[in-house]
């Protein structure tokens, strides 16, 4: 570690990287991004997982909604696409749980 000042970015992104703070806030953007996407009715009985490698996980309250999803995955996923282009998020998989 270095010894006497260092710039004010540097020492604040350290922080947020020991902190998490960054994937927190990375986070509630993509649960907001979600959210758009799918519209209210829908992001209401759904909850956003994990991202990994590309795909999103979605926890559905109900099969019935994740059958609709299905239908709507091409859509959604544009809209993702334009609201997060950082994210590359090229999959979504659906799972029925508690949302």
């Amino acid at each position: 570690m270095r010894r006497g000042p260092q710039p004010i970015g540097d020492v604040l992104a350290e922080l947020m990287t020991r902190r998490g703070y960054a994937q927190q806030q990375s986070a509630a953007a993509l649960e907001a991004a979600w959210n758009e996407a799918v519209g209210a009715p829908a992001a209401e009985y759904t909850r956003v997982g994990s991202l990994r490698r590309g795909t999103l996980e979605v926890i559905v309250a109900n099969s019935t909604l994740v059958q609709e999803l299905v239908f709507q995955k091409p859509q959604v996923l544009e809209s993702l696409g334009q609201l997060l282009p950082d994210a590359n998020i090229k999959n979504i998989r659906f799972r029925v749980g508690a949302a």
